[in-house]
């Protein structure tokens, strides 16, 4: 795992990334005379393929804009509905859960996220930001460490489909560290998105996006994806590709407040578990966190009690607010932080989670889960990229979708969104699955801006554990002064007592899995509040990937981190 912190006046633009070739990718966009946006959907379509087991080209892709002449923040909801051939009533009497396979695949929102990204703030064509990723696939990229053990790990799922056995276990194994790993249908499929929008250039920027983008939702890997899913009983239809768009959308929005300089937190709306940063940002926001001491027991108890209270009302409430009534604005109030702060005990530790809030007229959702024993599994798909380019202005994105979920289409490389794992198959619950309904999605990209003053994009893979490694890092900033590359290498922690996001739920009660270099002295008073504590390695992948890029807007100085856990880096120019 390698990393790299510019800090140096006068730099023109940053990208930090969950991998190198992607950080690589955008900073040549960079430098080519592309902004932040033009650079995110480089980076976002590299991950597509040097992480292709964890990110996929026609998977789920949120992003989040800061724009620096109009001084706005704006979102792409970067996840499709399930098809409208869905039926909960299916899933529930022949399933109870939302099973692995084709049955999983949801409309897959990446391809127009990344295009309508480019089109409303980038410059340049989908054939020059796709340019590095169809020659990585093509021409192959060296296997590294942490996507070689992803597909080891989950080797007997790869077999069950030939196609994805093909590309994934080459010579009937997992690939070799080092060696040159190619995926031709892959590159193929890019090529074709490219090819057709140059041939609609002579109509203009916008009629070559527009063509590069019904490639995939209405061209030949529409043809494709639609064929095999008449083929084998799945769900999509011509309908469902050809009338998706992502919604723009304002992001949510809460300042925290300290004792220091405000700063505001953005993230994206309720159809993702983005609010949950913003929730427990304003329960830790009533405590004096900077005089309990960084990581120290009292430190520690509280933030982990923060979470459990936050995922509660997750799991009561979140859901496509197309089709349920969340209470946000409740849910993010100051008044409501400070009726919850109130349940947080210093000395004992919730075995369970909470309960969630209570509000009229709005039923919380039934607690379904899977009670689970030994060690968390590692949360370990999506991937994330921060860009700020020499404007100012801003790009936050977290590309997903795994490989082994969910069947190849024969002869694209494409796996199309299997997100339909983050929905329940369970009558009343907020996030139960219906026809055009978006899963709740764990990847959630984050922004924090000081006005006139500093912008932040941020944001990690892994699943659960997502905002609570971002709301860790954010405060080794805020309140303990680290750089970002010191914040996202300090110690973390986890906790596990929510229901796993994907199905089929499973959770942990009372977990909490800390790494290694807090010191046993602390875990064991951990444990001594009630905290079923387990330690982890040191630098381990099981508690995210957090990247980071912030820019002074006075000094020009722009820093980063890249988190050291994963194959990140930090680059700048």
């Amino acid at each position: 795992m390698t990393s790299f912190q510019p800090m140096i006046t006068g730099t023109k633009h940053v990208v930090s990334s969950g991998h190198y070739l992607a950080s690589q990718a955008a900073m040549d966009i960079l430098d080519d005379g592309g902004n932040a946006v033009d650079a995110g959907v480089a980076a976002n379509l590299v991950l597509g393929v040097v992480q292709s087991e964890m990110v996929q080209i026609a998977g789920v892709a949120p992003i989040m804009v800061y724009l620096a002449d109009s001084d706005q923040v704006l979102t792409l909801t970067g996840v499709g509905p399930w098809p409208k051939a869905a039926s909960l009533d299916r899933f529930v009497q022949e399933f109870g859960e939302v099973p692995i396979g084709i049955l999983r695949t949801v409309v897959p929102a990446a391809p127009d996220a990344n295009i309508q990204a480019l089109g409303r703030w980038g410059t340049m064509t989908f054939g020059d930001v796709a340019a590095a990723a169809i020659r990585y696939a093509r021409d192959g990229f060296p296997m590294h460490e942490m996507m070689r053990a992803y597909i080891d790990a989950h080797q007997d799922v790869y077999r069950m489909w030939p196609q994805n056995a093909e590309i994934y276990l080459p010579d009937d194994a997992p690939p070799i560290v080092g060696k040159s790993f190619k995926q031709k249908d892959l590159a193929r499929s890019l090529q074709y998105m490219a090819d057709e929008e140059k041939s609609a250039n002579g109509r203009g920027r916008q009629a070559g996006l527009n063509a590069a983008r019904d490639a995939f939702y209405k061209g030949d890997l529409a043809t494709a994806i639609l064929k095999y899913h008449e083929e084998n009983e799945g769900l999509l239809t011509a309908a469902d590709l050809a009338e998706f768009s992502c919604d723009l959308a304002l992001p949510e929005k809460v300042t925290y407040n300290n004792g220091g300089d405000p700063i505001d937190i953005y993230s994206c709306g309720v159809w993702c578990q983005g609010p949950v940063l913003l929730q427990m940002i304003k329960l830790l926001e009533g405590f004096d966190l900077k005089a309990m001491g960084h990581n120290s027991p009292d430190y520690i108890h509280t933030l982990a009690e923060a979470f459990k209270l936050s995922f509660a009302d997750r799991e009561a409430y979140y859901g496509d607010p197309e089709h349920v009534n969340v209470p946000l604005r409740r849910l993010l109030s100051d008044e409501y932080a400070a009726e919850r702060r109130r349940m947080i005990r210093p000395d004992e530790a919730y075995p369970d989670l909470p309960p969630a809030g209570s509000f009229d007229g709005i039923a919380p959702s039934p607690t379904v889960r899977t009670i689970a024993g030994g060690s968390p599994s590692a949360p370990t798909d999506t991937s994330y990229v921060a860009v700020v380019d020499r404007y100012g202005n801003a790009f936050s994105s977290n590309p997903s979708d795994v490989t082994f979920e969910s069947p190849v289409i024969p002869g694209t490389g494409l796996c199309p969104s299997a997100r339909g794992s983050q929905s329940w198959a369970v009558r009343g619950h907020a996030s139960a699955l219906a026809p055009g309904k978006r899963p709740r999605l764990t990847p959630n990209p984050a922004l924090a801006i000081r006005p006139g003053k500093t912008v932040m994009p941020f944001g990690t893979p892994g699943g659960d554990n997502q905002n609570q490694a971002n709301v860790q890092v954010l405060l080794n900033m805020e309140l303990f002064g680290m750089t970002p590359q010191e914040a996202t290498e300090a110690p973390r922690f986890m906790t596990h007592s929510q229901p796993n996001s994907f199905s089929p739920h499973e959770a942990y009660p009372g977990k909490l899995t800390v790494e290694g270099r807090v010191n046993e002295s602390t875990t064991s008073t951990l444990a001594a509040r009630g905290h079923d504590v387990e330690r982890l390695p040191d630098f381990t992948w099981k508690t995210a990937g957090v990247c980071v890029v912030r820019k002074d807007l006075k000094s020009g100085i722009i820093d980063s981190g890249a988190d050291r856990r994963r194959p990140s880096r930090a680059m700048g120019r």
